[in-house]
């Protein structure tokens, strides 16, 4: 392999970004990032650990509750029951540093916010992250360093959103876990486990 190791030979490789790719990076939220928060149902959180170490997690909720902004330079994104094994967590524990891309079904556009995040425990925005009746354990607090919005090349050509293109050859998610993790359980515990009472089982 022809490997880069300087940024100059990947300057010359790439080229340089254009003046509005190189400037649209903001320090605070627009209004138009706050009704993009609003509507994006579903974002991919970056982070690392002390050694470098990185881990991207997803995180989602319903349009309108996925992100609360307290204010032109903080999001607050809820944590709601799941592995337990929060590893994006443990990373912040270690280094603040965050990078969130924030999506919109059927949108090829995203937004991305990059900053620094603390775990919060509790708060009084609290209350205005219920879903379902279920009140966050901890939130994900960020401070905003970076906000921009980024093209839709990256989406337009994996045809993310046509459904036309849609093909899924792989087994189950049942027959995945039962290949893969967990191999004490039978096949027909795991397809009950994932089948129609996984979903209600989301928020508590």
């Amino acid at each position: 392999m022809d490997e880069i190791t300087s940024e100059d030979e990947l300057t010359a490789l790439v080229g340089e970004p254009t003046q509005r790719a190189r400037d649209k990076v903001r320090p605070g939220l627009h209004d138009l990032d706050r009704q993009w928060l609003a509507a994006s149902p579903f974002c991919l959180i970056g982070t690392s650990d002390a050694d470098g170490r990185c881990d991207v997690s997803p995180k989602g909720d319903p349009a309108g509750q996925l992100a609360y902004v307290l204010d032109e330079h903080t999001v607050a994104i809820a944590e709601r029951p799941g592995n337990r094994r929060v590893d994006g967590y443990l990373n912040v524990l270690a280094n603040p540093h965050v990078g969130l891309i924030f999506l919109i079904p059927g949108r090829s556009d995203t937004l991305r916010i990059n900053g620094r995040a603390r775990l919060v425990r509790d708060a009084d925005f609290f209350d205005s992250m219920i879903v379902k009746g279920h009140r966050p354990i901890l939130a994900l607090v960020v401070e905003v360093e970076e906000v921009f919005h980024h093209c839709a090349k990256a989406f337009l050509r994996s045809a993310l959103w046509q459904p036309d293109t849609w093909t899924d050859p792989l087994p189950p998610r049942a027959v995945i876990a039962k290949t893969l993790d967990a191999k004490e359980a039978s096949l027909a515990e795991l397809t009950a486990y994932y089948g129609p009472s996984y979903a209600e089982k989301l928020y508590g």
